[in-house]
C-alpha cells in the first residue's frame, strides 16, 4: 500500500529506460555528494594539522590560481578564512572551522542515507519491471501472439525461441 505523499503507479506502464536514466542520475548525485562529504572531513584533517603550534611561522605555498603559488608564512595557526559558498569568506577559530565542516559533513551524511533509499527503491523498481517485461515475451511467444517466432515479415529478422 502507498504511504501517504506516494503516489502509486502502474508497473506496466513504467518505462525501463527511463527508470535507468533515474537510477544512472541519482548514482551520479550519491558519488558527487560522497566527494563532497570527503572534502569537508579533509578540511577537517588539514585545519587539525594546520593548527598544531610548531606550524607558527612555518614556510608554506599560498596558492593564487590551481597552476600560481607565492612562498608565505604562516603567522596565525589559529585562526582560518573558511569558504561559507557563494563567495563569502569567514574568518573563525581551529574549533569554529572544525566544528562548521563537521556539521556540513553530517548533513551531507543525512541526505547520502536518505538518497541512499532512494537509489534502493530506484533498483527494485527497474527489477520488477525487468522481470513483467521478461514474463510478458515470454507468454507471447509461449501462446504465438504479437513478438512470437514465426514467420518473418519482409524487412524483419526471425526470432529465435
Amino acid at each position: 500500500m502507498a504511504q501517504p505523499g506516494q503516489q502509486t503507479i502502474n508497473i506496466g506502464d513504467l518505462d525501463i529506460a527511463q527508470l535507468g536514466d533515474e537510477l544512472t542520475h541519482l548514482t551520479n548525485s550519491f558519488a558527487q555528494l560522497k566527494q563532497a562529504q570527503n572534502k569537508f572531513k579533509q578540511c577537517i584533517e588539514n585545519v587539525k594539522e594546520l593548527g598544531q603550534k610548531e606550524n607558527k611561522d612555518k614556510a608554506l605555498l599560498v596558492p593564487l590560481t590551481n597552476s600560481l603559488y607565492l612562498p608565505g608564512k604562516l603567522v596565525n595557526p589559529e585562526h582560518v578564512i573558511v569558504d561559507v559558498g557563494t563567495g563569502y569568506y569567514v574568518k573563525k577559530t581551529q574549533a569554529q572551522a572544525v566544528k562548521y565542516y563537521s556539521q556540513k559533513a553530517t548533513y551531507i551524511q543525512s541526505n547520502l542515507e536518505k538518497l541512499e533509499e532512494t537509489i534502493s527503491r530506484k533498483r527494485e523498481n527497474v527489477s520488477v519491471v525487468v522481470q513483467i517485461l521478461q514474463q510478458k515475451v515470454s507468454a507471447q511467444i509461449n501462446t504465438g501472439g504479437p513478438g512470437a517466432a514465426g514467420p518473418a515479415r519482409p524487412g524483419q529478422p526471425k526470432v529465435k525461441g
